[in-house]
């Protein structure tokens, strides 16, 4: 599986990361369109096979409170 892929759930331009060591699983959603840079906005531990949808909606709501900040 590739280390980062696209999370249109969350928004579009928006990729996840995988990390993977010993002690677990964690994600990363960052943001690449952003005149910033990349905005890394929301990181959790995986606890399951799926991107839990909690997570999703997270990410959704700091993505949008950081582009707001923006406007």
């Amino acid at each position: 599986m590739p280390l980062s892929r696209q999370m249109s759930a969350v928004a579009p331009g928006v990729e996840e990361i995988r990390i993977s060591d010993p002690t677990g699983a964690y994600r990363a959603f960052y943001y690449l369109r952003s005149e910033r840079g990349v905005m890394v906005f929301h990181a959790f531990v995986k606890k399951s096979r799926k991107t839990p949808m909690d997570e999703i909606a997270i990410g959704r709501r700091r993505l949008k409170e950081l582009l707001d900040e923006t406007s």
